[in-house]
């Protein structure tokens, strides 16, 4: 089965397919992405999840796939690259919260794309692997970016330059997977995130979103200024006037879907 998108209603779930090559990329999971993208910006939607249908998560590029590349000229490899990057950038800057939820494990752009998501839920025993040295290459999709952000140097080194995989549980250690799932549940696991989301405050988890995103390459003072304009707008909006009076009474907060 290939990659298909499911929209259902208040959140998109994104279902990689192509089980048989551990989830490698496809053209049918860049649409994929592309399209939840786009369905993120409606009001409606308050999560983005993606997945997978097999066993794996995300095994990355398909190294058949790059040999045939490797026959075309540099800018013409670096075309194919740049609609890669741009699903990434798309992705760090989509307006909802997008969750990861991990099977088996993710590596080379795999493993970018599921760092690319705001949280990750991912089975025990998965695997981290930026396997790209394997193959004589190097990272793409953001992974040296993402690895440097959330880990601490020598472990993104050892990592990039030797291949060595990561279990999910060391990573749930250093904070970089937000729960661990019993193998085979870490989907229902990320539907139990967005249900969790979907109850929350939608105007300011979007800004929040926007604002943490923001602030690992704004200056401070930009990122004072930017969390004093949000705040002071969300101070008199309907969400903080239900938020304060349910805290106040003792109660939980209503703000509808």
């Amino acid at each position: 089965m290939m990659a298909r998108i499911e929209d259902m209603g208040d959140r998109v779930v994104i279902w990689n397919g192509n089980a048989t090559r551990r989830g490698a990329l496809t053209p049918e999971l860049y649409g994929c992405i592309d399209k939840a993208m786009q369905l993120a910006a409606e009001p409606r939607v308050r999560a983005v999840i993606l997945t997978s249908d097999g066993s794996f998560f995300c095994a990355g590029g398909d190294l058949n796939v790059l040999i045939e590349r490797r026959k075309l000229s540099e800018p013409e490899r670096r075309e194919k690259v740049d609609g890669l990057h741009d699903l990434v950038r798309a992705m760090r800057s989509c307006p909802v919260p997008l969750i990861a939820g991990i099977e088996g494990g993710a590596a080379g752009a795999g493993l970018s794309l599921a760092l690319a998501c705001d949280l990750i839920v991912a089975a025990q025993g998965a695997v981290f692997t930026a396997a790209y040295v394997k193959a004589g290459l190097v990272p793409d999709a953001g992974l040296t970016a993402s690895l440097a952000r959330c880990l601490p140097r020598p472990l993104a080194m050892e990592m990039c330059l030797l291949a060595r995989p990561v279990t999910a549980e060391r990573m749930a250690g250093l904070g970089v997977v937000n729960e661990l799932a019993a193998p085979g549940a870490s989907f229902a696991a990320a539907m139990a995130l967005a249900d969790r989301l979907a109850r929350g405050p939608r105007d300011a988890q979007r800004v929040i979103r926007a604002l943490v995103a923001a602030a690992y390459e704004t200056p401070l003072s930009a990122q004072l200024d930017a969390e004093r304009d949000a705040i002071a707008h969300a101070a008199g909006g309907p969400e903080a006037a239900e938020g304060i009076a349910a805290f106040l009474e003792k109660r939980t907060p209503e703000y509808g879907r």
